[in-house]
């Protein structure tokens, strides 16, 4: 009995040390923010990481059973088997799991998913969330736990869904007809449009001459200079548009006997009201127009922030609330400690009377989270500067200056507009002064052109003295192109997309080759161009931003559990499928051809696009194999290069040069600055009846290279090969030149006739 007794304690020691052994057991989608939840939870908490997701459709089928009312067929990611085994095992020693990912769809996504591979009874799983990383917001988290919110998880279902169906289907007609590799998705290619759009305003965009007209003046007695702009003519808008007005107005203006006298001088106070805190656009935009930081970069610093950034003897510290929200919605704690900084280190002047709030702006927004700012306000830039990386420190100096100003009192301006009249032509001058910098003091956001020299006080009727007075010739610019912070304005404003999404969809057109980026511009390629062209005639509304922008209000009804998340999908697929099937009997395979030649039969070189990348294979193939690798650097027009061409307004010599709007014919003479589209002539006539045209090189819709007459519409005349100017002498048509690979020819351009002759060298 004795020996029973004893083994019966025995055996029941170790299980009471293992119920004691029992910990709550946190998992999130970070190991660096694991770090900075442990040092807040303490030893009565594990923390495990997921690393992201660990589910997802798979790569290598649709994953999405159409038929079954569009069920998701979900698998454990490869490199996360491993990953799962370890969450598995720690849930088994855990009394209750906490699943924490980022407070979004995504993230809530990835809780979901995490529930589902537990071997865990559900209740003992629940879902927390957290807007930053600080004690006073995971201990509550932690306190008031909730379920998975399901209609959350649906609408970023349907949304990969809804990816899935476009990217899957109609990737494979791209491949076929124009290479392997390519995408299509609903935010991206509307991106990639939106750019392709803006290229041909650029290219269809004609300069139009004017010119200004700048007076320097000063007082009678003074040294100090002031420039003013001539701005009307008899109390009417001027505009000169050419040289020739404007040496008449000049000439008139700089007779000695010309008086430049005050006639009006308007004094105005103006507020400047601090800008809304950050919100995950504005912010990429700010942190690529200050920093110049690529979107991707700007995102990749911001999860640091926020996961949490060791400070020496504080441990791991998160340094910002979330950076994926759309809300200007700050909290009143954050609002109240902002007022205690600002009162300590400015002054109470620099508070207004009533704290900030901030409208909601733009459509569709949400607002689930608080704006970006500082989870810590006492923790200024500098105070941490020795423990962030430059590029760390720079970013959350931005926000957390932009936080701060966006608390601050109004600055105030004082403007001054003087009217000056000389015969019966009127200059203006303006200037600012800041009277009270307010949130200036912190986070000055004027553009340069707003930051105006000052003028001299000025009284009505003063006569003043002119210096100097400077015309200029100007051109009308076409629209800019799209950077990275101006097309994330634009898809915002369109409601195309979401904080989350905009860092991925920039990423992605670029690294599909559709888009490149010199310096800040974002150019669409060849490819991405074609591409473009063939969703736009094929799937039309994939590619319009109303229908994307819509999708976006069904995913946030489907949140708010206003629609049902199948019939969202059903109601699009069904019309989808219909013009799929259209579009594979209809699309037209196409060849994307460069400017460069292959070196063995003398024919365009063609971009091949495949899963490895992109490479330059001959235009003649099958008959030609010849490839060549396509060089990252590669360009496709030499630079400037000699015309023979004189320039008509000084008879200088002309570049051919290579522009950002396209080849365009520049004045050598710089003080002529003459400049036009360039035409590349063959030098050849127009063979058509009556036509005094001559043949020019163009481009077709795909950028295949073809001649025609410049008289066109008039006259349509067409050869796909350039003309060797002689007709040929057994059918009388025009004879084109041939770069073969068994040699190169004169040939006959009627395909009936079997005329060809060597070239000569």
């Amino acid at each position: 009995m004795a020996k029973a007794t004893t083994k019966s304690a025995k055996d029941k020691e170790p299980k009471e040390k293992k119920e004691k052994a029992k910990k709550n057991l946190v998992i999130v989608e970070s190991p660096a923010k694991a770090k900075t939840i442990k040092k807040i939870l303490g030893d009565s908490y594990f923390i495990k990481a997921s690393v992201g997701h660990i589910r997802d459709l798979p790569k290598k089928t649709l994953g999405v059973d159409v038929k079954n009312n569009f069920e998701p067929e979900y698998e454990i990611l490869e490199n996360k088997k491993k990953v799962v085994d370890e969450l598995n095992q720690a849930a088994k020693d855990a009394d209750e799991i906490f699943l924490a990912p980022d407070p979004d769809r995504e993230g809530e996504a990835i809780a979901w998913h995490i529930s589902n591979i537990l071997n865990k009874p559900k209740k003992h799983i629940h879902r927390i969330e957290f807007n930053e990383i600080t004690k006073t917001a995971i201990l509550e988290a932690v306190q008031n736990p909730r379920p998975i919110n399901m209609n959350t998880v649906n609408a970023q279902q349907t949304r990969r869904i809804l990816d899935r169906l476009v990217g899957y289907k109609i990737s494979p007609l791209l491949w076929a007809k124009v290479g392997k590799g390519l995408s299509a998705g609903r935010v991206q290619s509307v991106a990639v449009r939106i750019i392709c759009d803006r290229e041909k305003e650029i290219e269809a965009f004609i300069p139009v001459e004017y010119w200004t007209i700048t007076a320097e003046l000063s007082k009678q007695k003074s040294s100090t200079s002031f420039n003013a702009e001539l701005t009307k003519y008899n109390g009417e808008k001027l505009e000169i548009n050419n040289g020739e007005e404007s040496a008449k107005i000049v000439e008139t203006l700089s007779k000695a006997s010309t008086e430049f006298k005050v006639s009006k001088v308007t004094t105005r106070n103006t507020q400047r009201k601090p800008q809304a805190p950050f919100i995950t656009s504005t912010l990429q935009r700010e942190a690529s127009n200050r920093l110049g930081y690529s979107v991707k970069k700007t995102m990749q610093v911001a999860q640091k922030l926020y996961e949490g950034i060791d400070l020496g003897s504080s441990g791991p510290v998160g340094l910002i609330t979330y950076m994926r929200t759309d809300s200007t919605r700050i909290s009143d704690e954050a609002r109240d400690a902002a007022k205690e900084y600002i009162v300590q280190h400015y002054g109470q002047n620099y508070y207004p009377e009533e704290a900030r709030v901030y409208a909601k702006k733009g459509k569709n927004v949400q607002d689930a989270h608080e704006a970006i700012r500082p989870s810590y306000i006492d923790k200024n830039p500098e105070s941490v500067r020795q423990y962030l990386a430059p590029e760390q420190y720079r970013l959350y100096k931005l926000i957390w200056e932009r936080f701060i100003a966006s608390q601050m009192q109004s600055a105030e301006v004082k403007t001054i507009s003087v009217e000056i009249e000389a015969e019966k032509y009127t200059f203006r001058a303006s200037s600012s002064k800041i009277t009270f910098d307010g949130f200036l003091i912190v986070y000055d956001d004027r553009e340069e052109e707003e930051k105006t020299d000052a003028i001299p006080d000025l009284n009505k009727d003063d006569v003043l003295k002119l210096k100097k007075i400077d015309p200029k010739q100007h051109f009308t610019q076409p629209p800019p192109r799209y950077s990275e912070a101006t097309l994330i304005k634009t898809l915002e404003e369109l409601g195309v997309g979401r904080p989350s999404t905009y860092a991925p969809t920039i990423s992605t057109i670029q690294d599909r080759g559709y888009v490149i980026k010199e310096e800040k511009s974002l150019i669409p390629t060849s490819l991405g161009k074609v591409v473009n062209e063939l969703l736009v005639k094929h799937f039309p509304e994939i590619v319009d931003s109303q229908f994307t922008a819509n999708m976006e209000t069904s995913l946030d009804d489907i949140a708010e559990n206003h629609a049902e998340w199948k019939k969202i999908l059903g109601d699009f697929y069904e019309p989808f499928a219909e013009v799929l099937k259209k579009a594979k009997k209809e699309m037209e395979k196409v060849a994307i051809l460069t400017e460069n030649v292959c070196n063995e039969c003398g024919k365009p070189m063609a971009l091949k696009t495949t899963f490895g990348g992109q490479f330059l294979g001959c235009s003649g193939y099958p008959e030609c194999k010849n490839t060549m690798p396509l060089a990252k650097d590669q360009k496709p027009l030499p630079e400037d290069r000699p015309s023979d061409e004189l320039c008509e307004k000084c008879n200088s010599s002309m570049l051919i040069k290579r522009g950002p709007y396209g080849d365009y014919l520049s004045c050598t003479n710089e003080e002529c600055k003459n400049r036009k589209k360039f035409i590349k002539k063959t030098g050849v006539k127009c063979p058509q009846d009556g036509c005094e045209g001559d043949l020019i090189e163009k481009k077709s819709r795909y950028g295949k290279a073809f001649y025609g007459c410049d008289k066109y519409p008039a006259c349509t005349f067409a050869l796909w090969s350039e003309p060797a100017g002689e007709f040929c002498p057994e059918c009388k048509s025009m004879l084109v030149k041939k770069f073969l690979k068994r040699g190169n020819k004169i040939a006959c351009s009627k395909k009936e006739c079997a005329f060809e002759k060597p070239m000569a060298d």
